[in-house]
């Protein structure tokens, strides 16, 4: 078979295209799919010497190999059934009990721990690769099969028991993704500890406070940097940290003047072979991880989940997977951070079923060689990485006629085949368009699970077409072990996040004072299941609040059902708003360290989970501005000062030095503002009485600026 050899990378004058087309056509003596039509032509010789055992033979190859649609595993017009009770509490439809309201906890009764998945893999795969990994960027994966895997984690977790660690004790870890990783993880489900993961985000001082909540005794850090974020400010529980890779001498004397032991983990290792401590498996009840929310305001809180916890999410989404779950053999690549529980359960599923985990190189930049040397089958993926790739392609074909024409007709035929059920890489349109982001996702990718922010419906759409995969969006939190819901095989239809996984129901509830009524089928999401967390650590009041008497966990995401059963996620109670990377955004929190510049009287900070920045709308100080105006020179009335492109920049600059002192991360600061010349009043519909603001008016309000700025931004 010969394809067409064109690729977004290689120019051709536009003058040639039909000359190109018709030079392949005369010269290529094969068979030429038409995938508009769904027809193939058999093209003898020259065009107009087609034979009829051309037609024949060309007839045969197409119903030989021709696409077989897939058929959805549930009714697309009526995915989740509703139970009968005045809360219309909805439930999944892969679970033949949901009906009754109970809850999928697990798949075989003999494996309901994560001590027991990993083992079940290694059964299943029969001891087959497990972990891999890369030592520079030009070398291949090498692998840990799942016998060695479980051989050096029972021994670093008998070594943590040797130096002092007791069942139930919370041991952190401070760590990029990594084999290590997974053998600290397993190493404490060997005895019964508790995974408390660390990440960059959460700064020192929460790191901090974490260790001394905890009373942590033991932390497992990657790097040098790392051991010494912690050791200035470590709390006096902490007493030993055990390092991967070597660390400076300064760092030893360091830990040593604060009384605190610092040991290798190949040295751990080898000291748990030697005392050789009988293994204590957890139970299903037993905490499994206790996973920090990074937080907006005040502490992180912790999150307590079980390992049925943690056990019923990953089983429930792999039923929900149904034809495409994942199975042993399936490699996944594990990139997004192991500190949050989307990766974990990802990487814990894969183990279940017997396959393998590659790890990146643990640079994002050069995620894409790992890939194309990895070549996964599975991947979870973020709304950031894959708006990227989106991006890429459009500037790619934006400066030439014939690769947007090319382009715009492969994305129209293969939509066509996706409404129809038809998942394929292999036609003559992905040959045509979309060979380069097979190649830059590995080349043999059949699974993709989009997560932790939404996605627009356009990238999720092109992604389902030129990756010719099944890609499925879920939405979930940390309190509900990951998934609440996923978007099912054969449902084509973008911008919602499916129907509830079998492991939980889900209601809404009013919210009245942003006009959100469940009887009109929105209102706050609340969460009832067997995924659903015990609280949060040592914290009963805030427990309290986010699940009620009844079970249910109020999640602060506004929902709507829409009429087929699946759910939409349009806003978030207490205005706090999520980044397309993942982060928080508390915009009250923002806006009170904004007024401090004396510039500025009033500031609405905005910003959407479709985008990876913030902007603002900025009432100026009336005074302050005519006062720098009449010492600078700059003539104009309050109107005409807010459209000068030198107030602007005054304005932002000083908003962002005061955001830069008060602490404000890089992602919390805004990139824009636009200046308007009227403040927010009662009269004009943008305060409350109580003269505080009226956020989904003042969205509407400035529509048309917010859509300016990002455009600006794009």
């Amino acid at each position: 078979m010969h394809y067409l050899p064109i690729s977004f990378g290689n120019m051709l004058p536009e003058k040639s295209m039909w000359a190109y087309l018709n030079h392949f056509v005369m010269s290529n003596i094969s068979y030429l799919f038409d995938e508009i039509d769904g027809y193939l032509y058999y093209l003898g010789g020259t065009v107009g010497a087609i034979t009829i055992a051309g037609i024949a033979a060309a007839s045969a190859y197409y119903f030989m190999t021709r696409p077989i649609p897939e058929k959805p595993l549930v009714p697309l017009e009526n995915q989740s059934p509703i139970l009968e009770g005045p809360d219309q509490i909805h439930v999944s439809k892969f679970y033949k009990e949901s009906k009754n309201g109970k809850f999928v906890s697990y798949i075989a009764e003999s494996v309901r721990t994560l001590y027991q998945t990993f083992r079940e893999g290694a059964y299943t795969s029969n001891n087959g690769p497990c972990l891999g990994w890369r030592e520079t960027l030009t070398s291949p994966y090498q692998w840990i099969n799942y016998d060695e895997a479980l051989l050096r984690a029972k021994n670093f977790g008998s070594g943590m028991i040797a130096l002092g660690a007791r069942p139930r004790d919370l041991i952190g870890i401070y760590s990029q993704n990594r084999p290590e990783w997974i053998l600290y993880e397993q190493g404490c489900y060997c005895f019964s500890l508790v995974v408390v993961p660390l990440y960059d985000t959460l700064g020192p001082d929460a790191c901090a406070f974490i260790i001394r909540q905890t009373e942590m005794m033991m932390v497992i850090v990657e790097d040098d940097s790392k051991a010494a974020l912690l050791l200035e400010k470590a709390p006096r529980s902490l007493k030993i940290l055990i390092t991967i890779k070597p660390v400076r001498p300064m760092t030893l004397e360091n830990a040593r003047s604060q009384g605190i032991q610092i040991v290798s983990f190949i040295d751990v290792e080898k000291l748990g072979a030697k005392t050789n401590n009988a293994e204590i498996p957890p139970t299903v009840d037993d905490l499994c991880t206790v996973c920090y929310t990074s937080g907006t305001t005040g502490n992180p809180k912790g999150v307590m989940l079980t390992h049925g916890n943690v056990v019923a999410g990953v089983c429930a989404v792999i039923l929900q997977l149904g034809d495409h779950r994942i199975r042993c053999g399936d490699i996944m690549m594990s990139f997004l951070p192991l500190a949050h529980m989307f990766e974990r359960c990802c990487e814990n599923g894969i183990y279940y079923v017997g396959g393998a985990v590659g790890f990146y190189s643990g640079d994002i930049k050069e995620l894409t060689n790992d890939l194309k040397m990895l070549k996964p089958t599975v991947m979870p993926a973020v709304p950031r990485l894959l708006n990227r790739v989106y991006d890429k392609i459009q500037n790619d074909i934006a400066v030439s006629t014939l690769k947007r024409t090319i382009f715009n007709m492969a994305l129209k035929a293969k939509e066509k085949e996706i409404s129809k059920g038809i998942l394929r890489r292999n036609g003559c349109w992905d040959k045509l368009a979309f060979t380069k982001v097979h190649q830059a996702f590995g080349g043999n990718l059949r699974l993709m699970v989009v997560a932790s922010a939404p996605l627009a419906g356009n990238v999720l759409t092109f992604m389902r077409c030129a990756l010719g995969c099944l890609v499925v969006e879920g939405y979930g939190q940390t309190e509900c072990t990951g998934a609440i819901t996923l978007t099912v095989q054969g449902d084509f239809v973008p911008n919602h996040v499916g129907p509830p996984v079998s492991c939980n129901a889900i209601k809404l509830v009013d919210v009245p004072e942003m006009e959100y009524y469940a009887n009109q089928n929105t209102g706050e999401v609340c969460v009832r299941g067997s995924n659903v967390f015990h609280g949060y650590y040592k914290d009963p009041e805030k427990t309290a609040e986010a699940i009620d008497p009844e079970g249910w966990h109020h999640t602060g995401d506004i929902g709507m059902w829409l009429p087929n059963g699946t759910l939409r996620i349009i806003d978030r109670r207490k205005h706090i708003f999520k980044l397309s990377q993942g982060e928080y955004i508390v915009p009250e929190k923002i806006e009170n360290i904004y007024t401090l510049s004396q510039y500025v009287n009033q500031v609405f900070v905005y910003g959407e989970s479709l985008k990876s920045c913030i902007v603002a709308v900025v009432v100026p100080d009336v005074d302050v501005l005519k006062q720098w105006a009449f010492e600078n020179n700059v003539r104009g009335t309050l109107s005409v000062l807010c459209n000068n492109r030198q107030v602007k920049e005054l304005i932002i600059n000083d908003m962002l030095k005061w955001g830069k002192q008060s602490g404000l991360k890089s992602f919390e600061q805004v990139k824009d503002i636009y200046l308007h010349p009227d403040p927010f009043s009662v009269q004009n519909g943008l305060l409350t009485p109580t003269f505080k603001t009226k956020r989904p008016q003042l969205k509407n309000y400035f529509k048309p600026q917010l859509e300016d700025m990002y455009k600006s931004l794009d």
